[in-house]
């Protein structure tokens, strides 16, 4: 692996520093390899740690429980609508940013819906980014899969809602009953602004008092508003219904705000914050972290089992992560959305990797938060 630029801009992407860990086959290469990794003056993994082996993921859950692992249905169509974002989250799995241009086209768009139109059984389409609202086209998939009665998540990072050009963009989300999924990770400023850039704290809370007013969080409202917490630093996340407790205390103490529910997310070892913990030196340590607090009870609900990832360009994946990995499904029948095939797609087999270990540590971990 080429080493990376010394001087790099924590405000522009991997992929616009040149960074070696923009591509996904370099970042396979640290996640797969057998031992741990040695790592040098600017953290990049350069030869094995001899006299240990870190066991592979599909080995200790062969031990668990019957293998391979397999999906269980579709119920969920999870959209990357594209990598351009208003933010450069330290912790970003899609390396997403300002200076990302990759953005689903029209064709994909209706690709999708016409996914919906022909499969009543998924119920759910999750759009995320980058930041989704970003994509020119966001507002007509939304519209038109609330037209098909499905149910509508938007994976937000709050400071887009006050962003020039996206004002009226709270008033549309209710308009269409669409949930929000917002990323705040601790309900303190100092590591929000940590791991958001400084200044996201305040926007975030400007966001949340905003979307309240419309309704959003209320109970009777029908508006669903969800937060998500993700850990600053190595630790894993902390029980998701005693934090959900104690963000809901903070905020409403401090803010009068309120929400509906917390989700908890594992830092998975996969782009910027696998370059994070190459470059501090903590890869090993937090790849053994996870392999240690492995959890057989997280399998069954692990969202790979009910969900298809689709690509900013249309191809498919079985979960977000793999698609940022570049790991191909192992049904071949339906490459991209435009060969969405439901019955084949819903007993596909699973691909796994080292990364898995991320959503299976501890309570586990999904997009829908916590799987034990």
């Amino acid at each position: 692996m080429n080493k990376p630029n010394k001087k790099t801009n924590p405000k522009t992407s991997l992929k616009h520093q040149e960074n070696p860990l923009a591509i996904a086959a370099n970042q396979l290469q640290v996640l797969e390899s057998p031992l741990p990794l040695r790592t040098n003056d600017v953290g990049v993994g350069i030869e094995a740690e001899p006299g240990s082996t870190l066991p592979r993921f599909q080995s200790v859950l062969s031990e668990s429980q019957a293998f391979p692992l397999s999906a269980t249905s579709v119920e969920i169509l999870q959209v990357n609508l594209g990598k351009m974002c208003n933010m450069t989250c330290a912790h970003c799995h899609v390396d997403a940013g300002p200076d990302r241009r990759e953005i689903m086209q029209k064709s994909e768009i209706d690709a999708c819906v016409s996914v919906l139109e022909r499969n009543p059984g998924i119920t759910t389409i999750d759009l995320t980014g980058g930041a989704p609202e970003m994509n020119p086209h966001f507002r007509d998939i939304v519209t038109a899969a609330r037209k098909l009665n499905r149910h509508v998540i938007d994976r937000c990072n709050l400071t887009i809602l006050l962003a020039k050009g996206y004002e009226d963009m709270p008033e549309f989300l209710a308009e269409n009953k669409v949930e929000i999924v917002a990323s705040l990770p601790c309900y303190i400023e100092e590591n929000t602004d940590k791991q958001r850039g400084e200044g996201a704290y305040s926007k975030s809370v400007e966001a949340l008092l905003r979307l309240n007013e419309l309704g959003y969080g209320k109970s009777d409202s029908g508006l669903m508003l969800t937060l998500v917490f993700n850990p600053v630093g190595q630790s894993l996340p902390p029980d998701q219904a005693t934090l959900e407790d104690a963000y809901r205390k903070e905020l409403d103490q401090r803010f009068g705000i309120q929400f509906n529910r917390l989700f908890t997310i594992t830092n998975m070892p996969v782009s910027r914050y696998l370059d994070y913990l190459l470059r501090i030196g903590e890869f090993e340590s937090y790849m053994q972290k996870l392999i240690d607090a492995y959890n057989p009870a997280t399998v069954y609900n692990l969202m790979c089992r009910n969900t298809v990832s689709v690509s900013w360009d249309g191809k498919l994946y079985d979960c977000d992560f793999n698609q940022m990995l570049e790991l191909e499904m192992t049904d071949r029948s339906s490459p991209t959305i435009h060969d969405f095939n439901y019955e084949s797609l819903a007993q596909r087999e699973i691909v796994l990797g080292q990364h898995c270990f991320g959503c299976t540590a501890g309570c586990g971990s999904s997009c829908q938060g916590a799987t034990a």
